[in-house]
């Protein structure tokens, strides 16, 4: 996946003459392995002092009672804050400070899970730019109202994402005058941010949505209990929930063959195996 978005930079690099810095953000858990992979494979052959890392922040995990899960090293078990602790992440670790002093002005903010994400589009700079907002987002139409994606919508008047775990069956299913579905503009998790747009949101807290997850724990008797199935509540804040911190944003609709091959399950949809099947359509076509 790495390796894939990375040509995505190398394109750049020969088409405009430019080394676009490269800002990974990492987990606790993973941030050692990733360092140490990309240093195995030569960084890609792109510019390693392009290349940044900076580790994302962490929340303790509760149990079904509300009481704090402790690790088996006794001390208090906590999972990575979601995509959407990149903001605090990046002024924690001076990263926006950085970009300034690099005097970039707009960033691109994705996934790595999607080895189709546009990490270089120069459409939607362009029409971000010449709309002048600060703030932009890709979408697709929805496959089906039961799709588990997120949806753009408008809350009080500002941009947001209604999350799929969230939305109710009704509004889901909701269409208008035409048959299209009112909510069926999906955000596939590929952002983009004017600086100005960053400083703005800074560290503003956003809300915190919780997940029901596996997780090993140290019992009161001192036991290391390795559970079946999920036990405990982790939480996480997302992207999207930036997006009101900003009067306006721009939402571009991309092709889903073109732009979306996501991996979040381990076989069948969304599986590896079918994002290398869109990924070989794509470039058979291209």
């Amino acid at each position: 996946m790495f390796e894939i978005l990375c040509d995505n930079l190398k394109d750049a690099k020969n088409k405009y003459n430019i080394i676009i810095p490269w800002y990974i953000m990492t987990s606790r858990e993973n941030n050692k392995q990733t360092v140490q992979f990309f240093e195995e494979n030569n960084y890609f052959n792109y510019p390693k002092d392009a290349i940044k890392f900076f580790i994302q922040g962490e929340l303790p995990m509760v149990d079904t009672k509300g009481k704090i899960i402790i690790t088996e090293d006794g001390i208090v078990k906590e999972a990575a804050d979601g995509h959407g602790g990149i903001f605090e992440a990046m002024f924690k670790n001076n990263i926006v400070e950085d970009m300034k002093k690099k005097g970039i002005e707009w960033i691109f903010i994705g996934p790595v899970d999607n080895p189709l994400a546009k990490m270089v589009d120069e459409i939607l700079i362009g029409i971000s730019k010449e709309k002048q907002v600060l703030e932009a987002g890709k979408s697709l139409v929805k496959a089906n109202p039961d799709e588990k994606v997120g949806v753009f919508c408008k809350k009080n008047g500002k941009p947001s994402v209604i999350e799929y775990t969230e939305i109710s069956k009704v509004m889901a299913h909701e269409v208008d005058e035409n048959g299209d579905l009112i909510y069926g503009e999906s955000h596939i998790n590929c952002n983009m941010f004017n600086i100005r747009g960053l400083e703005i949101i800074g560290n503003q807290k956003l809300p915190y949505h919780s997940a029901f997850k596996k997780a090993t724990y140290l019992d009161e008797q001192g036991n290391i209990i390795k559970p079946n199935e999920p036990n405990a509540y982790k939480f996480e804040s997302f992207i999207f929930d930036a997006f009101n911190k900003l009067d306006d944003m721009l939402i571009l609709r991309v092709k889903r063959e073109d732009e979306f091959a996501p991996v979040k399950n381990r076989e069948g949809t969304d599986s590896a195996e079918t994002a290398v099947e869109l990924y070989n359509n794509f470039h058979s076509n291209n």
